[in-house]
Parts: structure tokens; sequence; C-alpha cells
């Protein structure tokens, strides 16, 4: 199985930006992890980041074309208003779990709405760094059930 991490704009800066809710892992450090993690599973995982939420929308398209079998996506910021990346996952139709490192729930009231869960199959929130292991392990289920 190939899996597509999509993650949204201010992500790259991880470990440098508000380390008291994000920590101290960066960018690189969380893709290592991940790759790490999906090697031993035996998946395929390929990284994108992106500040501009139409480079994420040609992204998931890209998904598509390429037949990546799920994705997990933190779409960061856009998660409250971007129904272009909504759609984007929408019309693909791979299975996607949605991801946070902080409890979006117990965050400023605009982060506690998003408009991109009801395009994935589930929501991860507050789990840390270990959220995208989760997703991944969430997408081989349903591929193991098919």
């Amino acid at each position: 199985m190939k899996i597509a991490v999509i993650n949204g704009p201010n992500m790259n800066m991880l470990g440098i930006r508000e380390p008291n809710i994000y920590g101290r892992t960066t960018y690189a450090d969380l893709c290592k992890i991940i790759e790490e993690y999906c090697a031993k599973k035996g998946v395929e995982v390929e990284f994108f980041q992106s500040n501009g939420e139409g480079e994420i929308v040609s992204f998931i398209h890209k998904c598509y074309f390429d037949k990546t079998g799920g994705i997990v996506i933190n779409p960061a910021a856009y998660t409250h208003y971007s129904y272009a990346i909504f759609d984007a996952l929408k019309t693909v139709d791979i299975p996607a779990v949605e991801v946070h490192i902080s409890d979006i729930e117990k965050r400023e009231e605009f982060r506690r709405h998003s408009v991109i869960t009801p395009a994935c199959k589930a929501r991860i929130a507050g789990e840390g760094i270990p959220g995208y292991l989760h997703a991944v392990d969430i997408l081989l289920q349903d591929e193991n059930r098919a």
C-alpha cells in the first residue's frame, strides 16, 4: 500500500512553532518517524508539505493518478475553512484520516470546527506525533479488510 502524508501551513516549522503546544519534534523528525514506522509495516510513504492551499489540492489530485491507497492529512489552519481541500478529498475518493497534533476541541473557538472531517473516515486530535502512526494503522486496517 502507498500512503501520502500531507501537512498544511506552518507544519514545516514544527519544533520552532509554539513548542508548548506542538512539541520540539521537527518536521524532518516527524517524517523520519513516520517513514520508519511505515517501513516496518511494508508501506510505501510519500510526504508533502505546503503553505499554499492550491498546492495541497493539486497534490491530492496527484494521489489519485498515482493510485495512492490512503491519505493522512493535517490541513493545519486550512482545517477550519478550506472547502477546496474538502472538495479535493471527496473528488479523489481515497480513504483519508485527518490528524492534528493538538486537541483542536480544547483550543481557541475558531479551531474547534473542521470543514475537512466530513471528507475523512476518521479524525485524530491531541495524540501528538503518534497520532500520525495511529492514522496509518486506521488506513491499514481498512486495506486488510478489503
